[in-house]
């Protein structure tokens, strides 16, 4: 069966009350409380988008991202009572899309959600990304596949990839701040310098030649990021 999203939290209460929260507003989901039943879970099902804590019960919400990460992209969104910049910048580095700190607002959550599986559900149902695509303004950004055209190759990226991809191009030519990029991407300021030097440099790893000398997103050192396309 397939799902719109999987908490995965040992908090039992919390993770029933952040289900039932997204089923009553339309978004199908289901709520696992450890390592082994998200495994066994994942097995024989499918999600949309996974909300996975840290401390688990039987094991680290860090390896079990790991794992998923083998054989799946599906966007997965770190949900945490740890607070240090330190657990964000580890979540990003092994795959994670987001971190949301506890206690975080049911509200909010669900709208990141439902941002998250509108533009994978566009992606989903376009063609193969793999295939070149002319872009009728001549633009490398390609919406329906969540994807960069650079030398008529499509590279398909993540969802955050893809939000910050499309802000700094959409500003191309133009120094944008660290706090402009945040406001558009995340929707708020209260990130690190670190959650966002990470996505510049996985999105750099994708679309630069050499990611250590890039040319199209370079830093402006103590101000942003410049794209020069």
């Amino acid at each position: 069966m397939r799902y719109d999203c999987l908490i995965i939290d040992d908090e039992k209460e919390l993770a029933d009350n952040t289900c039932e929260y997204f089923n009553m507003f339309g978004v199908n989901t289901h709520a696992v409380y450890s390592h082994d039943e998200a495994i066994e879970f994942l097995g024989n099902n499918e999600a949309g988008l996974i909300l996975l804590d840290i401390n688990l019960g039987d094991g680290s919400g860090f390896e079990l991202c790991k794992i998923i990460r083998r054989d799946t992209d599906i966007p997965i969104f770190f949900i945490s009572a740890r607070q240090s910049d330190d657990d964000v910048l580890i979540a990003l580095n092994i795959g994670g899309d987001d971190y949301i700190k506890k206690p975080y607002s049911l509200s909010v959550l669900l709208a990141k959600v439902k941002v998250i599986l509108k533009r994978t559900s566009h992606k989903d149902s376009s063609e193969d990304p793999s295939s070149p695509t002319p872009s009728s303004d001549n633009s490398p950004i390609d919406k329906d596949t969540m994807s960069f055209i650079l030398n008529g190759r499509k590279i398909p990226l993540k969802a955050r990839e893809f939000a910050l991809c499309q802000y700094l191009y959409e500003h191309r030519n133009s120094i944008v701040t660290k706090d402009q990029i945040f406001d558009a991407v995340w929707g708020d300021s209260f990130y690190s310098d670190g959650t966002l030097n990470v996505h510049i440099r996985r999105l750099r790893e994708k679309i630069e030649d050499d990611p250590n000398d890039p040319k199209i997103i370079k830093t402006i050192w103590g101000t942003g990021y410049l794209m020069e396309i």
